[in-house]
């Protein structure tokens, strides 16, 4: 019989029952009467959840260790500093060929999606990045944040070769929802681009016109830091921790030092994103809290912004919260509310909603 996992969220009066892999997890549907029906792939039902559940009478007196309670004060706002949507490889939208593998799930994001689970784990906002395999396009992405002001910003891609690019950058932020540019230099389409000059007329443009940028850069710190050297009116983000991708793979964790020491440069924070991904451990991912320590002992509370990168997580969106607000004894209070939102909202000057 599978293992049944059971959490109540005192904060959000919400009930989750997970009696399938919730890593399996493919669609939410609306079951009426406030319950949020969990379905795999092939249509099973593998959990549920209950909105405004307040448990009473003898089950709330009894203790149970499978029920958890958020340390988060009411008062933290949850901002994802990463979250990707998207929509269908069509002829009337096509994405690059041959990046249809790329994907980090089979079928489309929707931002109604975004919203329901948002709305299920208690996040305010999210930080939108749209996917490389998209190619250079924000259309989705600026589509929410224009319909949803009060829960997406958006970090936009723009072409590093296109020669008109250079002509956007002065109006970027005049696009309703544009918070900045996000730059991924991981992979092989565009890898080459942080090393062979294609991105040498970005850094001062940026830096000119006040426009912050998230870059992922595993394998190539030493570039960024001569960028942070060169430009420090330039904000910089390094994204998922700016370590290797490889999943539970530990040795990703011997350069971390590199990334620690980037931390000199007040101009650079760096995105808590995507930490399950590493762990070899289930939830809450013990074997992580000591890297997140040495990280943040590295940036501080003000540098280091939680995040998931959803989609391309193995666990649940109230996991990904709940390991920083329940299970990192050390992270309470003022901290807390740095690393859960308010940090990424004041660097990429998002004000209030």
């Amino acid at each position: 019989m599978a293992e049944v996992k059971v959490y109540y969220d005192t904060v959000g009066e919400t009930l989750t029952v997970w009696f399938g892999d919730p890593s399996t997890s493919y669609i939410c549907e609306e079951a009426g009467d406030d319950v949020i029906l969990m379905k795999d792939r092939e249509g099973a039902v593998i959990g549920f959840e209950k909105l405004n559940f307040s448990p009473g009478g003898p089950i709330a007196s009894q203790p149970s260790t499978s029920r958890r309670r958020s340390l988060a004060p009411k008062t933290v706002r949850i901002v994802d500093s990463q979250v990707h949507l998207w929509g269908p490889d069509t002829p009337a939208r096509p994405w690059p060929p041959g990046r249809e593998t790329d994907a980090q799930r089979p079928y489309p994001i929707s931002k109604e999606t975004l919203l329901l689970q948002m709305d299920q784990a208690g996040v305010e906002r999210v930080v939108l990045v749209p996917p490389s395999w998209e190619g250079d396009r924000n259309d989705l992405a600026l589509e929410a944040a224009a319909a949803y002001p009060d829960r997406f910003g958006v970090m936009g891609r723009l072409s590093l070769t296109d020669p008109a690019s250079r002509d956007q950058v002065a109006s970027w932020r005049d696009q309703t929802g544009m918070l900045g540019m996000r730059f991924a230099f991981h992979n092989r389409h565009y890898r080459h681009m942080l090393t062979d000059g294609s991105a040498d007329w970005l850094w001062p443009a940026a830096e000119a016109t006040g426009i912050p940028l998230m870059v992922l850069v595993p394998g190539h710190l030493e570039v960024l830091d001569r960028i942070a050297t060169k430009h420090p009116g330039l904000r910089l983000v390094i994204d998922h921790v700016g370590v290797s991708l490889r999943p539970n793979d530990s040795s990703v964790w011997d350069e971390l030092p590199a990334v620690c020491a980037l931390a000199r440069h007040p101009n650079v924070a760096v995105k808590a994103s995507g930490l399950p991904h590493w762990s070899g451990e289930a939830y809450p991912f013990a074997d992580l809290r000591g890297h997140l320590r040495q990280l943040f002992d590295a940036f501080g509370p003000r540098r280091m912004f939680w995040g998931t990168d959803l989609t391309r997580m193995p666990c649940t969106y109230y996991e990904c919260i709940h390991m920083f607000t329940e299970h990192l004894p050390w992270l309470r209070g003022d901290d807390l509310e740095w690393v859960m939102g308010r940090g990424v909202c004041e660097w990429l000057g998002w004000g209030n909603g």
